[in-house]
């Protein structure tokens, strides 16, 4: 079987580096390491030369909150979650050739070398520019270390990045009232100097690659992005950061500076093929430097921008590196009809599960598999998990394998019976059979895996069907010649799926192999007809798969359940501290007065405001209120109100808004207006 990786020597794959600041769940499995293990495993199969790359990001800004807010070092942290994640990646069967880490010597070594030649190319754009910095820490604060008063709608707790209440992205210049999050205090500007990737410089090239190059093999999501990116015009971006943890910068006048993580990290990736070659002894050279050679990167969609353009830029810079030939990007994968989320501990933790799941690592890898977010985001259940299962592995995969095997077992003691006087149907089931390894590969391929996977069951329900419609249980006694080559046709086809199975469920095929008393094939050998030959003999017969009852999905369940309440309970009474004391006259000073909105409308390109027309009692007016996630605009047409009227105007998002809606916030920052009890008419005055 001739497949179009063979245009390639060889294969360098890599798969995005986990952040150790936590450990691995179903949706970091589902978007990148499933399909990218699937992938090595189904190359290595065709005997293409192929190095598997993962390893540990281990720098950045939430690393060192987590350590501070833990009281111990950042790399006490990244020590403790590189280790969960490399045991359970193992333990999970993905089928890396080296799992590295960013803080390891390698990879500052190796990553220095990379900014040391942009520098020396004179690639990189110095800037000086004023940041902010606490004088009490010491340091420089990034964007996560500042907190204020957003300028757009007023939340006093937006962050210097963004404002969480009105979705506003913002500079740590644009908060009014700005305190740092390290000291409480103050921080003053400080000038500080940084050097810049001129993204901007590589725009011509990136469109020429990527709009023109990889508009037809390049996934839609990721060509889309990729598109919006360059259409918008790139900007040069910083690649350096006042830091204490992190790669150096390795030049004068950079102390107290490190490598941004988003530099960095990508680097690990060549790092960690040195640290393969110092172990194997095979040069590294060629799977990054080769024109033969194909780079593939493996990630979920929030990295698309790094690994598309940001990366290749660095790349090109430095000029003797190769670029990717694809970057198949998977979307999102919720878990329960929610957002993953680490914060509320809403997932599904790759180590608990081994443990609560022992020996079902092939489950989980074909229900993520099976329900990919290849194209768009999914949702993984556990009612769901539970029916692939017991419906599909068990009732499906699982049933053909017994039965053949048991019957074989039972009418000729294990040995692979002939298959003799094949009628046309038989022929028909043994060409449909053999037509499986390219259909699966040509989905594997093309990054679909979840087709590819439909396929490989697909043939399972192949050979169960075969079987059912055959009934060699109640032919025996009469036609014996019949039962054998019945079962000699489902014996092939087993042991087609023993190796067509390895890529998507290792263990599962390792196991058949056992049973089958089969050395593992190649993916060329599963073209042949006969895999297992007549006169063999079978090794004792075993169940693929077990039934999941109910109530180990139910402890999932309320696992989950808990979690929830617990939130619920963690967010419930944290009310904010009362605010500065104020006088009666300042009191005094205000106007607030009971309105009716008669009028309300989106504001295009603003995901938290609508514009809203209120009736005041002594005018109608215009106000901008950040109440778009909780209202639908005809929703409150018609509502009663508390509005503070004599507020001086602001423009939002090119509106003037005259007034503040008052509201209502809880914890989980829900808003609810604020109202009356009684039906008063718009403008009476609150006193």
């Amino acid at each position: 079987m001739e497949t179009k990786s063979k245009q390639f020597k060889r294969h360098t794959v890599t798969s995005a580096l986990p952040y150790a600041n936590g450990p691995i769940h179903i949706g970091h499995l589902a978007g990148v390491y499933v399909p990218a293990d699937i992938y090595v495993r189904y190359l290595r199969m065709i005997g293409e030369d192929v190095v598997f790359i993962g390893g540990s990001d281990e720098h950045g800004v939430p690393i060192t909150i987590k350590a501070r807010q833990q009281g111990i070092q950042p790399q006490e942290v990244v020590d403790r979650y590189h280790t969960i994640i490399k045991d359970s990646f193992e333990t999970f069967g993905i089928s890396f050739d080296v799992y590295s880490r960013t803080s390891a010597a390698i990879h500052h070594a190796t990553a220095s070398e990379f900014f040391k030649t942009l520098y020396d190319k004179g690639v990189f754009a110095e800037k000086t520019s004023m940041q902010y910095y606490d004088a009490e820490a010491n340091q420089f604060l990034a964007d996560r270390y500042i907190t204020g008063t957003c300028p757009h709608c007023g939340n006093e707790r937006a962050y210097g990045d963004q404002c969480e209440s009105c979705g506003t992205s913002l500079s740590p210049l644009d908060l009014k009232n700005p305190r740092s999050a390290l000291s409480g205090n103050v921080p003053v500007l400080k000038e500080t100097k940084h050097w810049y990737l001129p993204l901007d410089q590589a725009e011509g090239w990136l469109r020429e690659w990527i709009i023109e190059g990889h508009k037809d093999d390049w996934k839609t999501n990721v060509y889309g992005q990729c598109k919006s990116w360059i259409d918008q015009g790139l900007q040069p971006r910083a690649v350096t950061r006042d830091l204490d943890w992190g790669v150096k910068v390795p030049v004068e006048g950079a102390e107290g500076k490190v490598l941004y993580v988003w530099f960095d990290a990508p680097i690990g990736y060549i790092s960690a093929t040195k640290e393969w070659s110092e172990k194997t002894g095979k040069d590294w050279v060629p799977y990054w430097k080769s024109n033969d050679s194909k780079l593939v990167h493996f990630i979920g969609k929030d990295n698309i921008v790094f690994h598309c353009i940001i990366f290749p830029a660095m790349l090109k810079s430095e000029g003797s590196y190769i670029l990717p030939e694809n970057v198949p990007a998977n979307e999102f994968l919720n878990l329960e009809n929610d957002k993953i989320s680490t914060s509320r501990n809403w997932a599904v933790w790759l180590h608990e599960y081994l443990e609560d799941f022992p020996g079902k690592q092939d489950v989980l890898r074909y229900v993520l598999t099976a329900n990919a977010p290849e194209t768009k985001d999914n949702d993984f259940t556990w009612k769901d998990f539970q029916a692939r299962n017991n419906n599909e592995l068990l009732a499906v995969y699982g049933n053909f394998v017994n039965r053949t095997l048991i019957l074989t077992q039972k009418y000729f003691d294990g040995i692979v019976p002939s298959m003799d006087n094949l009628t046309e149907k038989d022929q028909e089931v043994l060409s449909m059979m053999n037509a499986f390894p390219d259909k699966i590969a040509g989905s594997i391929e093309l990054y679909r895996f979840r087709e590819a996977l439909s396929e490989l069951m697909n043939l399972a329900r192949l050979g169960n069907k075969y079987l059912t419609e055959n009934e060699p249980w109640k032919l025996f006694k009469t036609d014996v010649e019949r039962v054998k080559t019945i079962l000699g046709v489902s014996l092939q086809i087993v042991a087609k799926l023993m190796v067509l199975s390895e890529p998507f469920l290792p263990f599962s095929a390792s196991r058949l192999a056992e049973m089958l008393r089969l050395n593992k094939l190649n993916w060329h050998e599963a073209a042949e007809t006969v895999l297992i030959k007549p006169g063999h003999q079978m090794g004792e017969a075993g169940y693929l798969f077990e039934k999941i009852e109910d109530a180990a999905i139910e402890a999932q369940i309320q696992k989950l359940l808990d979690t929830k309440k617990s939130n619920e309970q963690a967010s419930g009474p944290k009310l904010q501290p009362q605010k500065e004391t104020i006088s009666y006259e300042d009191f005094a000073k205000t106007d607030i007065r009971t309105a009716t909105i008669i009028a309300a409308e989106a504001i295009p390109k603003a995901k938290k405001l609508l514009k809203l027309t209120v009736d005041t009692g002594i005018d109608k007016r215009t106000v901008v209120s950040g109440i778009a996630e909780h209202y639908l605009p005809e929703t409150i047409i018609g509502k009663r109100v508390l509005m503070l009227v004599n507020l001086s105007p602001r423009e939002l998002r090119g509106v003037v808004s005259q007034g503040m809606i008052l509201m209502a916030e809880n914890s989980e920052g829900k808003l609810c207006f604020v109202a009356a009890d009684e039906p008063f008419h718009s403008g009476c005055e609150v006193k």
